[in-house]
């Protein structure tokens, strides 16, 4: 059994982060009776990763002018994913500029097609 505990902070989490809670946690949960936790368990402390969710408005705003994968519900331009620059969010609109090919190309993405967004790393 694994016990994960997600945190994040402005500015990311480092490894040393992730070890100086760990070793904060493990012997508070250590202290709690009854033992919420009788059998064996290993302590997983961690964060979301450099391709976290979007998933709600105010995680796509705070995302403007980094680099994110859109999925959609419905195609713009016979494309349902796009990955890319996002350049502005105004809570209705993501702007985003992506390559197609070797074009560089903007488009504008109507906030209710959006099926899942993401923090992308650009290779």
């Amino acid at each position: 059994m694994v016990l994960s505990i997600f945190i994040d902070k402005e500015g990311g989490i480092s490894l040393n982060d992730t070890a100086d809670l760990s070793e904060i946690i493990s012997p508070l949960l250590d202290e709690i009776k009854p033992d919420p936790f009788p059998d064996q368990y290993m302590l997983e402390v961690t964060s979301p990763g450099l391709e976290r969710p979007l998933k709600n408005a105010e995680a796509i705003e705070k995302a403007v002018g980094k680099y994110i994968n859109v999925s959609l519900y419905k195609a713009i331009d016979k494309l349902k994913i796009f990955e890319g620059d996002l350049i502005s969010f105004d809570g209705e609109t993501l702007h985003m500029v992506y390559m197609d090919k070797t074009r560089r190309k903007e488009v504008k993405i109507p906030y209710e097609t959006v099926a899942k967004a993401r923090l992308a790393v650009k290779l």
